[in-house]
């Protein structure tokens, strides 16, 4: 396994620990978080393949994308009411550079959909694209936990 795959896998497990430890309880900041849970252990089951840590299961891995797909197709509708949560890791930047934010939640879309889940080969070769755009939306609009 190359030290990219086995950085991008151990970077979403990282991810998506932090996104469990820290619930909201504003109903619309806790339905972002849900979001973003599902996008985290989605990827995560992605990551774990790619990195030889689980074996490669072609109908998980579809599986995994079609979620992670699915849910960056809502990360807009989600996010458009401006709502704050002492619990929330978003910052108000979301909201002065939204055409901004909703493209990137646009580009996770497009990385989802355009990973082959059909080999491991395949799967290995989409991480990128998908871990690139969590990590661009990420720096940009989240507050570091």
């Amino acid at each position: 396994m190359k030290f990219s795959t086995k950085a991008l896998v151990l970077g979403f497990a990282m991810v998506a620990s932090v996104a469990i430890a820290a619930e909201a309880t504003d109903p619309t900041v806790k339905a972002r978080q849900e979001l973003m849970d599902t996008i985290a252990m989605n990827t995560g089951i992605l990551g774990k393949m790619a990195g030889g840590e689980t074996a490669f299961d072609a109908a998980a891995a579809d599986g995994a994308k079609v979620a992670i797909a699915a849910a960056a197709a809502e990360i807009a509708a989600k996010f458009e009411p401006q709502a704050t949560d002492p619990k929330s890791t978003s910052k108000p930047d979301i909201w002065t550079n939204w055409e901004d934010f909703v493209k990137k939640g646009d580009a996770l879309k497009a990385a989802a959909e355009g990973m082959d889940a059909t080999t491991l080969e395949g799967v290995q070769a989409g991480m990128g694209g998908i871990g690139g755009a969590c990590k661009d939306c990420h720096t940009t609009y989240r507050i570091p936990s």
